[in-house]
């Protein structure tokens, strides 16, 4: 058994506490919303709502008025994802290796859900689902499917703080 880098020394995971933690608070902000069945569809005085409605009025019908099975999705966001990267963060600043596994299901979990499932939809689904902007749609999710994939491959070994990548 080896022993782990020290923080300064895993840059990748530097880079991988800062974007959790801001995964954490867009969970928060924007997937906690239409689980609790908020309503975006206008613009609004409340900024969590308006920047909702901002992101999604041109973009993403799907989200903006999503059906059941679209909540269920933003609902493991926000109150199952969410935590975990608190979790996480903790994980990779601190060294702790057992982050592996939870860490491999979490990245294939999130890249099925979203890159196959939300991401097919969106642009093969129903036409009153799929994003009239594209680029918008895909500038603000596609961190969500790639950067969990970069996390897949930073846990492929067993130990994954004993090395820098």
């Amino acid at each position: 058994m080896s022993a782990n880098l020290p923080l300064r020394e895993r840059r990748i995971d530097i880079f991988f506490a800062v974007v959790f933690s801001v995964f954490t608070i867009t969970s928060l902000i924007a997937d906690l919303m239409p689980t609790l069945g908020f309503d975006f569809s206008e613009p609004s005085d409340n900024v969590i709502l308006n920047s909702n409605y901002w992101y999604a009025h041109d973009t993403d019908p799907l989200f903006m008025h999503p059906p059941v099975w679209m909540r269920i999705v933003t609902g493991l966001s926000a109150l199952v994802y969410m935590p975990f990267y608190l979790v996480l963060v903790y994980a990779l600043i601190r060294g702790r290796n057992w982050i592996q596994l939870p860490a491999v299901i979490y990245a294939t979990m999130i890249s099925t859900i979203t890159g196959i499932i939300v991401f097919g939809v969106e642009f093969f689904g129903e036409p009153q689902w799929q994003t009239p902007n594209p680029v918008k749609f895909l500038s603000f999710n596609l961190p969500y499917v790639l950067l969990p994939l970069l996390l897949l491959v930073r846990m492929r070994k067993p130990e994954p703080f004993t090395r820098r990548f």
